[in-house]
């Protein structure tokens, strides 16, 4: 043994010596494990993005420029033309918020004003020196004013050009030779019936006296209301009563 001026003493006996193979674990120095941190941190990602790469990543530039060329050959051809036969109707649009569609009445309507508009047919005068129908019948009243359902609404007319309340029922009742005076007022003046004896042909007035029209049973009335509806079919309103003409 021998004493060492810098350290510990030191064994020198080769007997006492032990191997460097058989130095003990807690004192050997790990090695680092390289090529498994290489491999997750390199090779993995890399095949990763090989897999995602699309399809026409590696589509040759031949390839590219043969399917533009196809391209050109079917706008060549008109291949994305579509050709629409003249037969087919558009499709009816409905539901549309704010907008309403127009019934068949009101295209009726606006048919028969257009064609009234020009009416030169027998003025009331005509129709008294001269009426189609000689006798009353009140059935007859009701047919000669639905022939001018629709026509349209002036004030002070008096003819299918364009009435207004008491020139219709005027222009009615000439037909079967009854003068009318052109008033409401003045035909509310005629003899009054109870409304349960009130029949088809009997007159309606209607606002106190201000408006008239022909009753049509069943709790209508057809006359001319409005610029806006012409000679129309509709419910009495207000205070009215019943008169009874031609008796």
């Amino acid at each position: 043994m021998f004493s060492s001026p810098t350290g510990p003493d030191v064994d020198l006996d080769p007997a006492n010596s032990i191997p460097p193979s058989e130095t003990p674990r807690a004192f050997a120095r790990p090695r680092p494990r390289l090529l498994p941190l290489f491999v997750m941190g390199v090779a993995v990602p890399a095949i990763f993005c090989t897999v995602a790469l699309p399809a026409y990543a590696y589509r040759s530039a031949d390839a590219a420029h043969a399917s533009t060329g196809e391209l050109e050959t079917y706008k060549a051809a008109e291949a994305q033309s579509l050709e629409v036969a003249p037969a087919v109707e558009p499709a009816a649009v409905t539901g549309l918020d704010g907008y309403t569609t127009t019934s068949a009445a009101e295209l009726a309507r606006v048919a028969q004003a257009a064609r009234m508009a020009s009416y030169g047919g027998p003025t009331v005068r005509d129709l008294l020196a001269n009426p189609p129908y000689p006798n009353y019948d009140p059935s007859t009243i009701v047919s000669i004013a639905m022939q001018y359902l629709g026509s349209p609404y002036v004030y002070g007319g008096a003819s299918p050009a364009g009435f207004d309340c008491s020139g219709f029922t005027q222009f009615v009742f000439a037909h079967v030779g009854i003068a009318l005076p052109h008033s409401s007022s003045a035909q509310g003046r005629y003899t009054a019936i109870a409304p349960e004896a009130a029949m088809a042909g009997d007159l309606v007035v209607t606002d106190g006296g201000g408006h008239v029209g022909i009753y049509l049973g069943d709790g209508t009335m057809i006359h001319a209301g409005t610029p806006a509806t012409g000679v129309k079919i509709s419910r009495p309103w207000g205070n009215y009563w019943f008169v009874r003409v031609g008796i």
